[in-house]
């Protein structure tokens, strides 16, 4: 069987995957602030299924590019996102992404109290100063506990992106956040994922920087 390649230089394949994807996503119309958000999930999933599953509230992407040249906090529920994200670009604005899920002393506290890591991560993170977006793409128990501490108002982030994967209690959780009064960016249903969180930060991290991509 013969196959044909398409021609692309290197430089041109992510322009010319954003082409697909724009082309595949038909009569689909996005919000000008949500499109690329959507599209950087799909060229990173290859999924257009989530074109359909994710849900923003009102305003939630640019709270986000808001808080991000503010010089947020990011913190991820997995070494894993917090791997993915563009620090270079964040940096720029003074923030970081920060990680707690391998802190032996969250391990510890953990294991004491018969909790998950995930949710003594979210305890740290709602002792942090100043802007905060939390990009959970694996633990529910995660996203369960920050929606906990919202209600408690002890934790209150500009925004959080609930895109935990699996089967026990992952549709609950994101359920549970869209009841919240914050701004968020849901992937309904069971699918999600660590590269999922950290591609939906990355979209806002080029958006605020003025560019489509870095």
């Amino acid at each position: 069987m013969k196959v044909e390649l398409q021609r692309v230089a290197p430089a041109d394949i992510e322009a010319r995957s954003m082409e697909i994807i724009q082309s595949e996503l038909g009569e689909r119309s996005f919000p000008a602030e949500v499109l690329p958000v959507v599209k950087r999930v799909i060229h990173t999933t290859a999924d257009f299924d989530y074109a359909d599953h994710l849900v923003f509230s009102e305003g939630a992407v640019q709270r986000g590019v808001e808080a991000i040249r503010q010089g947020c906090t990011i913190v991820t529920d997995t070494q894993m996102a917090r791997s993915g994200i563009n620090k270079r670009v964040l940096e720029r604005f003074g923030g970081e992404v920060l990680c707690f899920m391998s802190d032996v002393d969250v391990a510890n506290e953990a294991k004491e109290r018969g909790v998950t890591r995930a949710t003594v991560s979210m305890e740290r993170a709602a002792r942090l100063k100043g802007p905060l977006i939390l990009a959970l793409g694996n633990a529910p128990t995660a996203l369960v506990r920050a929606c906990e501490l919202m209600e408690a108002g002890e934790l209150r982030p500009a925004l959080v992106i609930g895109v935990p994967v699996g089967f026990v209690n992952v549709v609950e959780s994101k359920e549970l956040l869209l009841t919240e009064q914050v701004p968020y960016i849901v992937a309904r249903g069971r699918k999600g994922g660590s590269n999922v969180a950290a591609c939906i930060c990355n979209a806002m991290l080029y958006l605020a920087s003025g560019n489509a991509r870095e």
